[in-house]
């Protein structure tokens, strides 16, 4: 036994910051089975709000005090935001580039990482993470302003209104936070691969010729019509190596029976076939940007094995993990 103390050297703590935070949207079973990075947030702040109190009185005192429900509240502050959150905000993207609004919002989780300070290790001291369960979100004001001599950037603000989940043993949850200084490396560990997912091995294997379809074209023996609205082309060069055919969409209205047209049967598109090319002279490759497949070059799939992709366990799966006793 000791007498208490207060203030001690290292015992000046203290939370600051948010950072890495991830947004898992939910399945139709209530689960976050992948997590997308957000980038850009500057705030985060959690306002739970009820639990008002509902004094009883009897025998001339206070006899009863009884507290409502609790519920989870919170507000996030971004200057972007991922185009999978955009889609739990009320937009759809029928097309790409093209968002409309005022769509069905959708359930997600978020997990955001705070750090812990003290006297001695300033911000070095440690990290909590708020895991978040249930959430939806209120729309956004959005305010444009012109450029000016003191530019700045728009700030988007979200409020959060959570469902909480349940957990055995306990009344249902919204939140549940995970101190770093309270548990051991291992464990930590293990639950970061589980919230930001771990890494495959990647290689890539080249794309048989046989598998490649190049653009073709067929001259068509009557034309009719406008050339222009058929889609016909028209052919330039020699058919060498010095000056190969080039095949042009036609800008005649009306049919010149001086002129050979041609219509154009589409072949593979190795950037919608998510095919790479090797940068020369590397070993990297890169996405092709290539809507034709060309002849004179070697195409690649990615293949990647093992990882696993991010997300967020419930808070019983976080209990089981941080209860273990092997693994440190």
């Amino acid at each position: 036994m000791s007498r208490l103390a207060w203030d001690l050297t290292g015992q000046h703590l203290f939370e600051t910051g948010n950072d890495q935070v991830v947004v898992y949207p939910a399945d139709d079973n209530g689960n976050y089975p992948k997590g997308y990075a957000w980038n850009g947030v500057t705030g985060y702040t959690e306002s739970p709000s009820g639990a008002d109190e509902t004094a009883l009185y009897a025998d001339n005192i206070k006899y009863l005090s009884l507290r409502a429900a609790e519920e989870f509240g919170a507000t996030i502050t971004a200057y972007t935001y991922p185009d999978e959150f955009a889609l739990l905000d009320g937009s759809a993207a029928p097309v790409e580039g093209l968002k409309i609004y005022q769509q069905t919002r959708g359930s997600f989780g978020l997990c955001v990482r705070t750090l812990i300070g003290n006297d001695i290790k300033g911000n070095g001291y440690g990290e909590m993470l708020h895991l978040v369960y249930g959430l939806t979100a209120s729309p956004s004001e959005r305010g444009y302003s012109t450029v000016n001599d003191s530019p700045e950037a728009i700030e988007f603000s979200w409020e959060l209104k959570s469902v909480p989940v349940a957990v055995k043993g306990y009344k249902a949850t919204s939140v549940v936070t995970v101190d770093k200084t309270k548990i051991t490396e291992t464990k930590w560990n293990a639950l970061l691969d589980i919230l930001y997912g771990t890494d495959g091995s990647i290689s890539y294997s080249e794309v048989p010729s046989a598998s490649i379809e190049y653009d073709s074209y067929d001259a068509v023996a009557e034309p009719t019509g406008s050339p222009a609205s058929n889609h016909y082309y028209e052919r330039s060069g020699e058919g060498t190596e010095q000056s190969p055919y080039v095949y042009t969409e036609s800008s005649d209205v009306t049919v010149d029976n001086e002129k050979t047209y041609y219509t154009k049967t589409e072949g593979s598109d190795p950037n919608l076939l998510e095919w790479y090319e090797k940068v020369e002279g590397t070993n990297n490759y890169v996405l092709s940007a290539d809507h034709d497949a060309v002849q004179s070059k070697t195409y690649y799939t990615k293949n990647e094995t093992g990882g696993n992709d991010p997300r967020l366990p419930k808070p019983d799966e976080v209990i089981e993990l941080l209860s273990a006793t092997t693994g440190g």
